[in-house]
Formats: structure tokens, sequence, C-alpha cells
């Protein structure tokens, strides 16, 4: 259940309780703290939630406030429609698009499916968000060295698995007669790099120690935009010379 769905379902036990049904303390306590403890939502949450603690205090606030059933359902969906708009908005951006069409065609069940579920996780699991960022560019390379029919090792990381790919789609630096080309594909190189230690660092693949370094939602929006960038870079480059006409 993404976050999304647990809000819509804490919201739909508010209005039962509102409108004459128990209340779950526990519930309650996990819905309000979704809402109120995360950096995305608390300045939207409505403000019942930031003073009513548990179900009693939220059914003395509801009822005080409103005398009828009716009244208090509309009024609970509208004090959580910013939710959902902030929700929707962090979700999708233009450029979110023109990477998952770029990616749904050149392979929907595999790297789109990848992509999806780091936008997803993007604001609210930075962890994972971070791993699956490394994921969908070890996939790309992966189904690309398959197309080219070019041999990788399994335990291949990252940064190999691309220079490999950069070989193969002939964008790697060395290759680059032009000194800006070589500059600009030698900082895709280093993004790459960077993706990979970043994922070794912040995110859920390793255990940490005592002091665990967590990363924020902002670092996780880089690593995953960086890497749609690149996804989308290395597969157009991909398709548009499988699509050149031979030469003679």
């Amino acid at each position: 259940m993404d976050l999304a769905e647990k809000i819509e379902s804490f919201q739909n036990a508010l209005i039962d309780h509102a409108t004459g049904g128990a209340g779950d303390p526990l519930a309650y306590e996990l819905g309000r703290e979704e809402i109120v403890n995360n950096p995305l939502l608390k300045d939207v949450a409505p403000r019942f939630l930031r003073t009513c603690r548990n179900p009693g205090q939220f059914w003395s606030f509801i009822k005080a406030k409103f005398p009828h059933y009716v009244q208090r359902s509309e009024y609970l969906r509208e004090e959580f429609e910013p939710i959902y708009e902030r929700l929707e908005g962090a979700k999708s951006t233009p450029a979110d698009s023109c990477v998952s069409s770029v990616l749904q065609s050149f392979n929907a069940e595999g790297v789109h499916a990848v992509w999806t579920k780091a936008l997803d996780r993007r604001n609210t699991d930075p962890e994972g968000a971070i791993t699956l960022a490394r994921t969908l560019l070890e996939t790309v390379c992966k189904h690309i060295l398959e197309e080219y029919e070019s041999a990788y090792k399994s335990d291949s990381d990252l940064p190999g698995l691309y220079k490999m790919a950069a070989r193969q789609l002939k964008i790697a630096p060395s290759q680059q007669s032009e000194p800006i080309f070589q500059q600009i594909l030698g900082g895709c190189t280093a993004v790459v790099e960077g993706l990979g230690a970043m994922r070794n660092r912040l995110s859920d693949a390793h255990g940490q120690g005592k002091k665990p370094v967590k990363p924020a939602a902002r670092h996780a929006e880089l690593a995953v935009n960086l890497a749609g960038a690149m996804a989308t870079f290395l597969v157009a480059t991909h398709q548009a010379r499988t699509s050149a006409p031979p030469s003679n």
C-alpha cells in the first residue's frame, strides 16, 4: 500500500468515526504520524490533526464543530484534498513523463517498471528510491549489452556496466574527438559512478552502524532524476543507432 492509499484509508476511518463509528487509537496514531511527521505533507496537514492526538480528542472536536454527519464527512474530505494534491504534484513532473515515455517504449515490463517504482518512493522512501535509481541504470545497461550480444559478468558493478554499454554505443569519452563531448560524456561517467557510491552509502541496500546516514527526500529526488536522465540518454542513443540506415 503506497502513501496515498494509507492516507485515504485513514481519512475513511476518520469519516467513519465522525459519523458514529468506533475509533481505533493505534490506527489513529499511525495515520496521524504518516501526515504530521512527513516533511512533504506537514504544512498541508489539517489543523485538527496537529491538535487532536487521539480519537477521543478528534471526536470532541468534530462533534462540537458540526452537528450533522453529512457536514462532518464533507469537511473531512475538503481538509484532506490539499494532501492528495501535494502527493500528486510530487509524483509527476514534465521530465518524469518524458523519461516514462522513452523507457516504456524500450522495455515496459523491466526497465519502465523499475522507473515507476523509483518515482513512487522518491518522496516517501528515500533509501528505497536511491536503491531503485541504481537498479534502473543497471537494468538499462544490461538490456543494451544483451541487444549487442556483449557478455558481462553477473556481479559487474554499475560503473563497469555503464562503461561497457557506453563503448558499445560509442559514447565513451575516449571515443570522442571533440573536447566538449569528451567533457560532457566524462561528466556522465562521473554521475553514474556517483550514483553507485550514493547507493552504497545512503540506500537501504546495506546495513549501517550506530550512526547511520539517512538520506532526505531531496537526495532521493536527485538520485532518481539523474538516473532517469542517464537512462533516457542511453536508450535514446541505442534507438537512434539501431534505427539509422546502414552506411555504404
